[in-house]
């Protein structure tokens, strides 16, 4: 029996808690929300989808009644404001830091052995601040960024190339911002072939581009943050702990020395088992993919300052 708890039932928590049930990826699969009736009526609605799409698991929604999603293996935290266009990740701190400190309280007090995934914005912050304020072992804190960006350079890749998504292996580490993140190029294949050789330089550039405004492309159009993405991405971080799956794959982390850095969450390629975050891979880096990822730390980190000045965290 496996349970997961998805805080915050707006569009990208519902979407997460509508691929796990499809994926029937937990037993119990908990929504929760601060407004009346929004998590019971989206729980409710992806349970109708259960005789057409052969969804076998229980999903309930509650208001505010932390108490329903007492042992939770996993618990996925969305809550928070979205972004409007033209504002940055960065810019949502002072609310959603508030928000997650909260809502990070309530989920340990009846979930004290979860693995916390943080979706929220701006996403390596506040992981940043779960990690430091929740007194968990840091494997068990982790941010869903690399998850989200590595799925949309693929998707860009795969256009550029006209190949098939499921065909391309690409990854993105650093931070989850339109100028911090790092695209792997030197590392992304097409059924093995790296892409570097089958992609003129300038028309990878475009994608490297493409990628790091992702979210922020999305958002201009649908005048809110993206979710079918995000909330995917967060269902398969959710379902590799739950499965033990021992995946590869960037997440955000609080890192300890490796890639050079300490006191810092940011992406990296993870090993995802049952207790989080096994281990960081160390994955070679092209002198320039190092120089992003010094550059992408140290803007991460002056992020980081803006909780510390607030006395939010020490």
């Amino acid at each position: 029996m496996s349970k997961v708890t998805v805080i915050g039932a707006g569009n990208v928590g519902a979407t997460c808690a509508d691929v796990l049930a499809k994926r029937n990826a937990a037993s119990d699969i908990v929504l929760i929300d601060i407004k009346e009736g929004v998590s019971e009526g989206k729980a409710i609605d992806i349970m109708q989808t259960a005789s057409l799409t052969g969804v076998g698991v229980r999903v309930s929604g509650v208001t505010n009644d932390y108490a329903a999603t007492a042992g939770s293996d996993v618990v996925i935290i969305t809550s928070g404001i979205p972004r409007k266009p033209g504002m940055t990740r960065e810019e949502l701190i002072g609310t959603n830091a508030g928000i997650v400190k909260a809502v990070v309280g309530s989920a340990l007090k009846y979930s004290p052995e979860a693995v916390l995934i943080i979706v929220s914005n701006p996403m390596d912050a506040m992981c940043y601040l779960t990690a430091k304020i929740s007194g968990l072992p840091r494997n068990r804190v982790l941010g869903q960024g690399g998850a989200l960006d590595s799925s949309r350079f693929k998707y860009y890749l795969s256009q550029a190339l006209g190949a098939n998504p499921l065909d391309v292996e690409a990854t993105v580490i650093g931070g989850h911002g339109d100028t911090t993140m790092v695209p792997l190029t030197s590392l992304a294949t097409c059924k093995g072939v790296p892409v570097s050789g089958l992609l003129p330089k300038e028309k990878l550039d475009e994608v490297v581009a493409a990628t790091k405004v992702g979210g922020a492309t999305l958002t201009g159009l649908l005048g809110t943050s993206a979710w079918y993405a995000p909330g995917a991405a967060s269902a398969f971080m959710a379902e590799a702990i739950i499965n033990d799956a021992k995946r590869v794959l960037p997440c955000c982390a609080l890192l300890e020395g490796e890639y050079g850095e300490s006191d810092l969450a940011i992406g990296v390629p993870v090993v995802l088992g049952k207790g989080g975050w096994e281990k960081v891979v160390d994955f070679p880096l092209s002198d320039e993919e190092k120089v992003a990822f010094k550059a992408s730390a140290d803007a991460t980190r002056k992020v980081n300052q803006v909780l510390k000045d607030s006395g939010l965290v020490k």
